[in-house]
């Protein structure tokens, strides 16, 4: 089996792990690589903006304060500390780099998102601020750095030595090959596992492998049961989900029932600008009452000029289904659109597997507690894959990397059988994943589902292509998710219990902890 060898090694092409690597490479040898094509991630299809206090009416106290309440009582406040105190800086790095955020007369554009107290959110080409951010990371990564990007390589598992992570196991996509990546500091940035739920604005690269991979190998995963469904997402009849930025509401967008009637000064005092998780809930049950498939989202008060230039993908998108957002109200229902939790990390992106560290949608600091504030997951990626190198000492780095040169490497027995069809096991996983653990929830719905995915995953061994794999990463990561949501029995933030619709102030910043030890799980708030 080939190995290869390098100082830091990074999974994962987004935001969070392109501006990792440009960081690594500051120290040592680096490598990342991705499981497609290094712009498919969710940071390309990020509309709205990325969060930062850059105006003298805003200040980090206030960001503070924002992220908390959205946060619902579980965000770790030393992280969302540094989150808002070293993210401004970390904005300007990327406007060194070659990032062009929209400007109004020279100045950066500013404006507002969900929950959100003042105007802070920064965006490109209108709604194309993950496309933009991710184009100057990458013309960055590749072309002024040269640092080596390997596309189409499926993370397996992680490789360890006397317990310490010193690399990953990778299969190449296309040929089947599999190859050891040896690195002193391995780096997971591998994103989401929108994946499990349908319809979700997620792209089909967020399968949850980091969570998997990590959870095999003894990691803790923290506040599994927060999945946050976007409450805006483009839903039409044969048409693929399309995400409606929070952005939108921003500039002025009311939600109607089916009846046409504003709903949201019902359910929040932030009424259409409210946290998301409530924002979604409430969209829930005006479709129940009405008996409808949908909301409508009315922006027909702007005119379309104003449209065109401010969004302009959104703009474009609706026209080519029959839709002028000028004159027409679009339809919209949420769905799954980021985890709050994820693999454990310290403040410096240190796992509970030495050598291991995480940043980004895969991993969980507590910065978002319960409910992400809006735009705040870009930023997440930034500031929290920086502090990794704060937190080295890079003299051991050194040594560790001169020990791997000795180290050697039998290619494992895996076994692989095309058992069952993917396909059809990942769509049944899907659909339980959405009708019973999705935006409401309660015990025994719960119970059957977690039933039926275990009966599932026990019958399921996969075939040796990614697709059959990613979908074993799946069912794994679905019982987590419902164990997490089963243990945690209150609602809070994104997490609505029907039969604990109330939270519990005695769980008050108490964090989920689900772990694997010896093929036991452990679990504990």
């Amino acid at each position: 089996m080939e190995i290869v060898r390098t100082d830091f090694l990074i999974v994962g092409s987004g935001i969070a792990g392109l501006y990792s690597a440009i960081q690594a490479q500051k120290f040592g040898k680096t490598i990342v690589i991705t499981k497609q094509d290094i712009r498919e991630s969710s940071t390309e299809y990020a509309q709205g903006g990325i969060a930062a206090v850059l105006s003298p009416e805003d200040s980090p106290e206030l960001h503070f304060k924002d992220t908390i309440r959205a946060g619902a009582g579980l965000c770790n406040e030393e992280a969302v500390r540094i989150l808002v105190t070293e993210g401004p800086e970390r904005i300007r790095e990327l406007m060194e780099i070659g990032v062009k955020f929209d400007t109004v007369h020279g100045h950066i554009s500013l404006t507002r998102e969900g929950a959100h107290s003042r105007n802070r959110i920064l965006h490109a080409h209108g709604d194309a601020t993950g496309a933009e951010i991710h184009r100057a990371l990458i013309h960055y990564v590749m072309d002024e750095l040269k640092i080596p990007v390997l596309e189409e390589q499926f993370i397996l598992d992680l490789i360890k030595s006397e317990g310490r992570v010193i690399g990953v196991l990778v299969m190449d996509r296309l040929s089947g090959k599999i190859t050891a990546y040896l690195a002193a500091v391995t780096i997971l940035a591998t994103g989401g596992a929108g994946q499990l739920y349908y319809p979700t604005t997620n792209p089909f690269v967020s399968t949850g492998d980091g969570y998997a991979v990590a959870f095999r190998n003894g990691a803790s995963l923290m506040d599994m049961e927060f999945v946050q469904f976007h409450p805006t997402v483009f839903t039409m009849c044969g048409v693929k989900p399309f995400l409606i930025s929070e952005a939108v509401r921003g500039e002025g967008a009311v939600l109607r029932n089916a009846k046409g009637e504003r709903f949201m000064t019902k359910y929040h005092e932030l009424a259409d600008l409210a946290p998301r998780d409530i924002v979604a809930r409430a969209i829930v049950e005006e479709m129940r009452k009405e008996q409808s498939k949908n909301v409508w989202l009315d922006i027909t008060h702007k005119s379309a000029e104003f449209l065109k230039n401010r969004f302009p993908g959104i703009y474009s998108f609706c026209l080519s289904h029959g839709l002028d957002m000028s004159k027409d109200l679009i339809p919209v229902a949420p769905a799954a659109h980021y985890f709050m939790g994820g693999v454990k990390i310290d403040l410096f992106g240190r796992t509970d597997l030495p050598g291991l560290y995480a940043c980004g949608e895969v991993s969980c600091s507590g910065v978002h507690g319960a409910n992400r504030l809006a735009s705040n997951s870009l930023l997440d990626g930034l500031v929290f894959g920086y502090r990794i190198f704060q937190g080295l000492d890079f003299d051991e780095v050194k040594s560790l990397s001169a020990q791997l040169e000795n180290v050697k490497i039998e290619e494992p027995y895996l076994e692989f059988e095309a058992s069952k069809n993917p396909k059809q096991v990942r769509n049944r996983l899907q659909e339980i994943m959405t009708n019973y653990v999705g935006i409401v929830r309660e015990l025994g719905q719960m119970q059957e589902a977690l039933q039926e995915i275990e009966d599932l995953d026990k019958s399921f061994v996969p075939a040796k292509n990614v697709f059959s794999l990613e979908t074993k990463n799946l069912l794994q990561l679905a019982k987590v998710v419902i164990k997490s949501a089963l243990a945690r029995e209150e609602s809070r933030g994104s997490h609505f219990r029907k039969d604990f619709p109330q939270q519990n102030e005695n769980l008050e910043k108490q964090h989920s902890i689900i772990k694997l030890n010896k093929n036991v799980e452990y679990i504990r708030l």
